[in-house]
């Protein structure tokens, strides 16, 4: 099997060093379906130059291939089986023109709650759509999602054996749709050190959230990339997972990123059908489900009770199932066989 993963236009590179989903995805489904046996092309200027000593890299996007040309020829004469790409491309028109000329299947995972799709994106057989938790099913239901767990990567993230690690982490942007006060409180009800790590994308939220944010307990790590990225989720002993009320996550890494790393999750979540239920189980994890209708405070107490609870899992047990659950070749294979 040919596989084409394409990049897009955007501000990381592919793949990127620290934070960045589709792109880590990406990068996850071109060494996964190394892994799985299949060949990889990939596709786009944006792919390290680097990487050119060990994979196929064609700097062309479909989208800027014109009808009939030789670039076009060239595409069409390397026969792919399957590209993969970001969720935006099967409804834009200059890509799915040239797609249309080279006969092979499309499959892509839905990155965000809000894209609206084109009627005739997604077929649910030669054009795929992969959907991360039951809210995101139902969301796009028109596209006859298919549900998968995303698995994301970044280069040089190879997971060491679990240890029981210390303090806590919560780790992602930084900024009101993650709401890393509410991990930060719930720290501070349990007397417990947390460690932010993650670029961050809204200095007013910070502000906003200064006096738990800049506590004594709370330490600000940054954006983190490669084994320093690893060792910050493998050597905490709970990761914290957090977003705000009205957010809906659409395919969160984190839960691969911690799993695979041995580190069992707490996670906050407003509603039933998320991610964090699609993700973890008893032996990986706590949930604790709110109202939405209460205030932070009660929430980070219900957060506090689900931490402590998660404390008590086992890292190696853990990191077992989250090597296989988040299994790059695994997801690949899941995506490249069309529905019967």
């Amino acid at each position: 099997m040919l596989v084409g993963v394409c990049d897009f236009p955007g501000s990381y590179a592919f793949p990127p060093a620290g934070y960045g989903g589709i792109e880590r995805w990406l990068w996850a489904v071109a060494v996964g379906a190394r892994a799985a046996g299949a060949d990889v092309h990939l596709l786009g200027p944006g792919w390290l130059t680097d990487l050119e000593h060990d994979w196929v890299r064609k700097p062309v996007r479909l989208e800027d291939i014109t009808a009939g040309s030789l670039a076009e020829r060239e595409l069409r004469a390397n026969d792919y089986d399957l590209l993969v790409v970001g969720h935006e491309y099967p409804s834009l028109p200059a890509w799915t023109r040239t797609w249309s000329e080279l006969d092979c299947d499309v499959a892509t995972f839905q990155h965000s709650p809000v894209f609206q799709h084109t009627d005739a994106a997604f077929d649910g057989k030669r054009s795929r759509l992969y959907c991360y938790s039951p809210e995101m099913i139902e969301r796009y239901a028109n596209c006859q999602p298919i549900p998968e767990l995303a698995v994301h990567l970044g280069l040089d993230e190879d997971e060491p054996p679990a240890v029981a690690g210390r303090d806590l982490v919560w780790l992602g942007r930084v900024d009101a749709e993650k709401a890393p006060h509410l991990a930060a409180r719930a720290a501070q009800l349990l007397g417990r050190r947390i460690r932010i790590v993650g670029p961050v994308f809204d200095e007013k939220y910070v502000r906003r959230h200064a006096r738990l944010l800049n506590a004594d307990h709370v330490e600000w790590v940054g954006e983190l990339g490669g084994p320093a990225k690893t060792a910050a989720i493998r050597d905490a002993s709970v990761f914290v997972y957090t977003y705000a009320r009205t957010y809906v996550e659409a395919g969160a890494a984190v839960f691969g990123e911690s799993l695979r790393a041995g580190t069992p999750m707490a996670a906050l979540t407003w509603r039933t059908g998320t991610c964090a239920e699609a993700a973890l189980c008893d032996a990986t994890g706590t949930i604790a489900v709110a109202d939405p209708e209460v205030d932070d405070e009660t929430a980070a107490h219900q957060l506090a009770h689900a931490v402590a609870k998660a404390e008590s899992l086992d890292h190696r047990h853990i990191q077992e199932i989250g090597l296989q659950r988040f299994d790059p070749a695994r997801h690949f294979t899941a995506m490249a066989a069309q529905p019967c």
